[in-house]
């Protein structure tokens, strides 16, 4: 039975080997902060976006809406475009594409951050989106490639450090 560490280059969970020698895989850590500071940045533009709207006894409904929707089509932009969120960016990160690619494709992204979708489940989708959350983190903490369930999903995207 093999002991030590687990070679980092085999693949693990279903994730194909980094190609990208030389760059350290992401944290847990900094891919919260970067996750947190896309959040704030993408909930104050649901809020105020549900500012307008008509009917103001269900605004609560129409912002997890907002944030679910935007949050998605926000993380698939800057990943298909820039290769990170602002977030991201501001944290040294960015997203690579299955194989080492320098960005995922719009396919790629959309798999991967299709869980970001869950908030808009009226009552129960901020409870859903928690428990994928939950699962990503697990799976991240949990490979040697720093890759979560998300990435696996997408094809073997990672999320390097600059």
């Amino acid at each position: 039975m093999p002991t030590g560490d687990p070679d980092p280059n085999s693949p693990q969970f279903g994730y194909p080997p980094p190609s990208t020698p030389g760059r350290r895989p992401g944290g847990l850590g900094e891919r919260f902060v970067a996750r947190l500071i896309d959040g704030i940045i993408v909930n104050i533009v649901a809020f105020v976006l549900s500012l307008f709207m008509l009917d103001k006894d269900y605004w609560f409904l129409v912002t997890g809406l907002f944030s679910g929707v935007l949050m998605f089509g926000y993380f698939v932009l800057f990943e298909v475009t820039q290769g990170s969120s602002p977030g991201k960016k501001l944290l040294g990160l960015e997203v690579r594409g299955p194989g080492g690619a320098a960005k995922p494709d719009a396919k790629q992204s959309a798999i991967r951050n299709a869980f970001t979708l869950l908030a808009v489940v009226p009552y129960f989708g901020g409870l859903l989106a928690f428990i994928a959350y939950v699962v990503i983190a697990a799976t991240i903490s949990s490979s040697p490639t720093k890759q979560g369930k998300h990435d696996e999903l997408a094809g073997g995207t990672q999320v390097l450090k600059r």
